[in-house]
């Protein structure tokens, strides 16, 4: 097999190196940095250009080599590259080949492009490592302008109430996807200090923006009430929203199509937004990669798998450690999706 399945992650015994790895090890190549794909403790690290900026931001000093997209390295008796996700800036699917056998390890991708991303490149295969987080039929995604709408008119509904309108977004990709989709004519837009520390990374690598204002300690939230507020999920409902004064309270989640997840959230809007391909977004990139074989991995693999054996092709479920986007966000700092 071109990749094979350890407690470290997965492994390619060709380049000896592993793939988003959940353990230390010598040489790891990763596919986005979000924590639970970029993690701490390995020997060095391979990642796109574009990925790395946030990478060593939120690990620190690490032996980090980039790759450009599209661009090939030879690895032992294997030759890997890097191909657009569509997950957040940066984030790439990568493909392994050895002795003229291809395998693509998918990381987390979306399908449609958001404005924000590198957009999904699909990729010829023999086999496909495909995410599943939102691997059931009900999951389908609205497109950007349906979102723009509902997010600015939940704001100006809160700003003509005198409440300011705090969302919860992950630190990285979710919070400056919807910050392209706010309308600073509205009023002015706050961000937590994780959200912003990440923004502005992404700032100085060149991706463009709408201004924002970060929360600090001096700040005169009197005089800005009325804002759009983003922050980490665990925000909502600490000390740190308290201080706010009236607020609406928002969450955007693809979680947000299940009308029990919202319910659960106690936000006072839910908005169905994912950074993670929905229903027709799997199916399709999988149809696309004329793969023989599929893997799927976090999410609803039991359900997804058995879907795909329905439709002809030979699927299997690998266990991984990722996290895909979760209900709960337990490190605000990192953002976790």
């Amino acid at each position: 097999m071109v990749l094979t399945f350890t407690e470290a992650g997965i492994y390619c015994p060709a380049a000896d190196a592993h793939i988003d790895p959940w353990r230390p090890v010598d040489r790891a190549l990763i596919t986005h940095g979000h924590s639970d794909h970029a993690r701490w403790g390995h020997k060095r690290y391979l990642a796109t250009e574009a990925a790395a900026p946030v990478i060593r931001h939120r690990l620190g000093d690490i032996t980090l080599q980039t790759i450009r997209y599209g661009e090939s390295l030879r690895m032992g008796d294997a030759t890997i590259s890097y191909h657009p996700a569509g997950h957040v800036p940066g984030s790439a699917q990568i493909r392994v080949e050895v002795g003229g056998e291809v395998w693509v390890v998918s990381g987390d991708y979306k399908t449609t492009p958001d404005g924000l991303s590198e957009p999904f490149e699909p990729l010829r295969c023999h086999a496909f490592i495909s995410e599943c987080t939102f691997g059931l039929p009900i999951f389908r995604w609205p497109d950007e302008a349906t979102l723009a709408r509902e997010i600015n008119a939940w704001w100006l509904e809160a700003r003509a109430k005198g409440q300011s309108a705090i969302l919860g977004v992950y630190a990285l990709g979710k919070a400056q996807r919807v910050l392209r989709l706010l309308d600073p004519a509205i009023g002015p837009i706050l961000t937590h200090g994780a959200v912003e520390a990440t923004t502005e990374v992404l700032r100085a690598q060149g991706i463009a923006l709408p201004p924002t204002i970060p929360v600090t300690q001096s700040l005169d939230l009197k005089a800005h009430r009325g804002a759009m507020v983003l922050a980490p999920p665990a925000a909502l409902g600490s000390s740190w929203m308290r201080k706010f004064g009236p607020v609406s309270t928002g969450f955007a989640s693809g979680w947000m199509q299940l009308r029990g997840v919202r319910r659960r959230r106690a936000a006072d809007r839910g908005f169905v937004v994912s950074d993670h391909a929905d229903w027709a977004g799997l199916n399709a990139a999988i149809a696309e990669t004329g793969a023989e074989r599929i893997f799927v991995t976090h999410g609803y693999t039991t359900q997804f798998a058995q879907w795909l054996r329905s439709q002809g092709h030979d699927a299997g479920i690998v266990e991984t450690e990722f996290g895909g986007e979760t209900l709960d966000d337990p490190t605000p700092a990192e953002g976790v999706e």
